[in-house]
């Protein structure tokens, strides 16, 4: 039976600037970088050591970033390889930069009627998070390249998803909470009910 037990979350390093989020903590987004336009959700990992005759060997691993968009907990668009401008222009997915996988919101672009963006990562090779360490995800100003916040996670699970974190409206600005939550899934209808629950 796939394992249930969240990843563990990294506790935040004295003296750094940006905000390390643990598991459930929000942050209003205004509070971190004054007034953002554009934001970039960037999802890094490193390939967990495998034992081997001869010694310890990292197998390659390949993670997909998504972003599902909500309005009043209905999914209405996906950004993903398949699809990688969401219809209202506002996400999309861009080539890795300094993550390996990273995506753009336009914040001042979003469509009023969406209020929630939540961001997936997924084995759809069939891997494991056994297979991964180090899974992160930070949330960069576009403007100046600024680290605002960052979601790092430990650990393993035999769950080839995650689901990281979400960008939502409060009021009139945004904010971004941690999730940290697995699940099982390689396509958008598999992965939908893990995610409901955080909504």
């Amino acid at each position: 039976m796939p394992s249930t037990t969240p990843l563990t979350p990294v506790v935040s390093t004295p003296g750094s600037s940006r905000v390390h989020l643990s598991k459930g903590q929000a942050i209003s987004l205004e509070e971190q970088g004054g007034t953002l336009t554009v934001v970039r959700l960037g999802l890094g990992w490193q390939a967990a050591p495998h034992r081997r005759l001869f010694g310890k060997r990292n197998r390659e691993i390949d993670l997909d970033m998504a972003a599902v968009l909500f309005a009043d907990k209905v999914p209405v668009d996906i950004v993903f390889f398949q699809h990688l401008v969401s219809d209202d222009g506002s996400v999309q997915q861009t080539a890795g930069r300094r993550d390996e996988e990273s995506i753009l919101i336009d914040l001042q672009r979003v469509s009023a009627h969406i209020d929630q963006i939540v961001f997936t990562a997924t084995s759809f090779t069939g891997q494991t998070f056994q297979e991964v360490q180090n899974v992160f995800c930070r949330l960069v100003d576009e403007a100046n390249s600024q680290e605002l916040a960052r979601y790092t996670l430990s650990g393993g699970g035999r769950h080839n998803m995650q689901i990281m974190a979400k960008v939502h409206r409060s009021g009139a600005s945004w904010r971004m909470t941690a999730i940290g939550a697995p699940g099982n899934g390689r396509t958008f209808q598999d992965v939908m009910p893990a995610i409901l629950p955080h909504l």
